[in-house]
């Protein structure tokens, strides 16, 4: 479980102050399918880089699993992200150089796995995602969808228990859109966590619940559908 309490983050330019998120409170279960959503400047990617670790807030806690992350050191943070949360961004973030198989390999390898075992979660991986026939792409080769789908591979190399993923079908056109979420709708029906900042809500129908955000607060968190725990 992942619990964020009071959870604040300002942004400081010269005089000029940024509030990003004001008091914001909330708990995400095991399991669910978590929609952020609101206008532009809500504050939805800062909310889910802070639950994912890869930002510090001004102040307020987060907690994964009973563990407060302020009270981590860096190198058990580093550890988290790697570890246990798997991260999916609208850029895709892949590496040009390497094949789809080495960008997934690649994570795995850092976390000291062998190769061999890091090869055969990768070769998996890849295949969940629809993309056995793939492995030996580089990205320039693959399209849009085909290298949001090694990102997505790249996530759930080594199972992560939490996904977090930032406006994924963002640079996607409507049916490649479509393809990607369908992978996320295995993952989900499958038990994984996930965490999504979207504005295309038509897309995610399965989702448990949608957050809306405004001006860095919580405007409505609404519970779409009964949530049970699968993993």
């Amino acid at each position: 479980m992942i619990s964020v309490h009071n959870l604040k983050k300002t942004f400081v330019t010269g005089s000029v102050e940024t509030h990003a998120l004001r008091s914001v409170s909330l708990d995400i279960a095991d399991g669910e399918y978590v929609i952020i959503t609101g206008r532009s400047g809500a504050g939805k990617s800062t909310l889910l880089y802070h639950m994912g670790l890869l930002d510090e807030p001004t102040s307020g806690t987060i907690t994964i699993d009973g563990i407060r992350t302020d009270t981590m050191s860096e190198k058990e943070r580093t550890r988290v992200r790697l570890v246990t949360f798997g991260y999916v961004f609208q850029d895709y973030a892949l590496l040009p150089e390497l094949s789809a198989l080495e960008n997934v390999i690649v994570p795995l390898l850092m976390e000291g796995r062998s190769f061999t075992e890091s090869r055969a979660l990768a070769e998996d991986a890849l295949a969940r995602v629809g993309l056995a026939d793939k492995t030996c792409n580089l990205p320039s080769q693959l399209s849009g969808g085909q290298q949001q789908r090694v990102s997505i591979a790249r996530a759930i190399g080594n199972n992560p228990s939490v996904l977090f993923a930032d406006e994924p079908t963002a640079n996607l056109d409507s049916q490649t859109a479509d393809t990607v979420m369908s992978v996320f709708r295995t993952l989900h029906e499958a038990g994984q966590t996930i965490i999504m900042v979207t504005h295309e809500l038509s897309r995610v129908p399965e989702a448990d619940r949608i957050i809306t955000l405004s001006d860095g607060n919580i405007d409505t968190d609404t519970q779409v559908r009964t949530h049970t725990s699968r993993r």
